[in-house]
């Protein structure tokens, strides 16, 4: 057996020198989520004055661009998936979004992006005996990266859980240029947001229709968590999981055999996901755990491999829908929220699938910046509002007032469906607001 540790020993180098890799116009790619490079980003953003124009594509960002660099004159910052603080980089100007499917990553990768990509920096496992780091809690598309890189930089962290996987979970040394260890930031934790009244009456109106021997898929938010709690106290049986994300929810439905996969026809027995966001705990939880198998995201979110799943069941949030059935989930007119991320994939997917569902769940209604109760079920889209999710792929739409299923029906159909979930101070509203747009047509007024 090789000794790899020679070789691990002639290609560390310190995150400053790492850093230092990096040359204007040069194109830098980071790992997803928790395969974001802290220390070496830290670094990199204390080198922005000697910089012009370095283009970056990440997401999940912990550096404050905004305050080293207003005026983009160092970075060009790019993102696959707004979090907070990078909504905050794109009302200041510093940030754009990338529109793509998520599972369509590891695929832009290897064709569209496979001549521009300078160097990577990915958050990795320390390497195992076999010469191999493991991307741990963020496999998505990291090997894609890897693959296409003219130089390939892992960032060693002992917070990062090695996760069994699929395919494409690791990468070997011999592909590694570079290694730096990273002993001062721990990989990011995203605690569970607590649930609303309204999250929770959501997550009932699930929870009663998720049958026996059914496939999860659970989004972001605290409504798809408390979903998993529901479905622990509602005595169903034998549920599997294929998903994006793991989540505590995820991890207490595996700990409380509610979930098994025993009854699941593809990977039967095992948790497939590409990436998870949680607590230390569930870090924990997922290292080395057997009943997990992590993928790259161009299997866990290919809707003909999602359909191969009986009764798989897609639970996504939405900011708001149109009464046409368009779901509007990543934007704010203008305003990036989040990103497409797979809402549309599982959608599709679960549909397809034999016995499955997909659900898009959003409140009724949302507070605006002046304090003004305002309808999420509205009569039109607005400027800029992206369409996530198109009016023909939706199905069940879900509110804290009901729950209804808008395929077969016409558009009268849908506008009265989704009326009666909306809050009932804006129906009247709606219906007038319906009515004058010819959705709801002068013979079905009264239908």
């Amino acid at each position: 057996m090789n000794d790899y540790r020679a070789e691990y020993r002639r290609k560390l180098i310190t995150a400053d020198e790492a850093a230092g890799l990096v040359k204007s116009g040069m194109s830098i790619d980071y790992g997803a989520i928790c395969g974001f490079p802290w220390l070496i980003d830290e670094k990199l953003t204390q080198r922005a004055p000697e910089l012009e124009k370095v283009i970056i594509r990440a997401e999940n960002s912990r550096t404050h661009i905004p305050e080293v660099d207003p005026n983009q004159e160092h970075f060009i910052y790019n993102s696959w998936f707004f979090s907070k603080m990078e909504r905050d980089y794109g009302d200041q100007g510093c940030c754009s979004p990338i529109p793509f499917n998520l599972g369509e990553g590891p695929r832009m990768y290897r064709e569209w992006l496979k001549d521009d990509v300078d160097i990577v920096f990915v958050e990795v496992t320390p390497m195992n005996e076999y010469g191999y780091f493991n991307f741990g809690v963020a496999i998505t598309r990291q090997k894609a990266m890897c693959d296409v890189a003219k130089t390939v930089v892992v960032e060693v962290n002992e917070s990062q859980p090695w996760v069994p996987g699929g395919y494409d979970e690791a990468v070997h040394i011999s592909q590694v240029d570079y290694i730096v260890e990273n002993d001062k930031y721990p990989i990011a934790e995203f605690p569970p947001v607590p649930p609303t009244q309204a999250d929770e009456q959501i997550a009932r109106y699930i929870a009663e229709l998720v049958e026996d021997g059914a496939t999860l898929q659970l989004g972001i938010g605290a409504m798809p968590n408390i979903v998993g709690q529901l479905l622990i106290e509602s005595g169903v049986k034998d549920l599997g999981i294929h998903t994006e994300m793991i989540n505590e929810s995820i991890m207490h439905l595996i700990e409380t055999g509610v979930v098994t996969g025993r009854r699941k026809s593809l990977n039967p027995g095992k948790a497939v996901h590409c990436f998870a966001g949680g607590t230390r705990q569930l870090y924990r939880f997922m290292d080395h755990n057997p009943l997990l198998a992590g993928f790259p995201v161009d299997y866990t979110n290919n809707p003909y491999i999602i359909a191969q799943n009986v009764k798989q069941v897609a639970i996504n949030s939405a900011l708001k829908i149109d009464l046409r059935g368009q779901v509007c989930s990543e934007a704010a007119g203008q305003r990036q929220i989040s990103g497409t991320g797979g809402q549309m994939e599982f959608t599709r997917g679960a549909y397809m699938a034999p016995g499955g569902k997909a659900f898009i769940c959003l409140r009724a209604t949302h507070r605006d910046k002046g304090g003004k109760l305002v309808s999420n079920i509205v009569p039109g889209l607005e400027a800029g509002d992206v369409v996530t999710v198109p009016a023909t792929e939706v199905s069940h739409v879900v509110t804290e007032f009901g729950v209804v299923n808008l395929k077969s029906r016409s558009l009268w159909q849908r506008a009265r469906l989704l009326i009666s979930i909306a809050h009932p101070d804006f129906r009247d509203g709606l219906e007038a607001a319906a009515y004058q747009a010819k959705l709801i047509t002068r013979g079905t007024r009264d239908c």
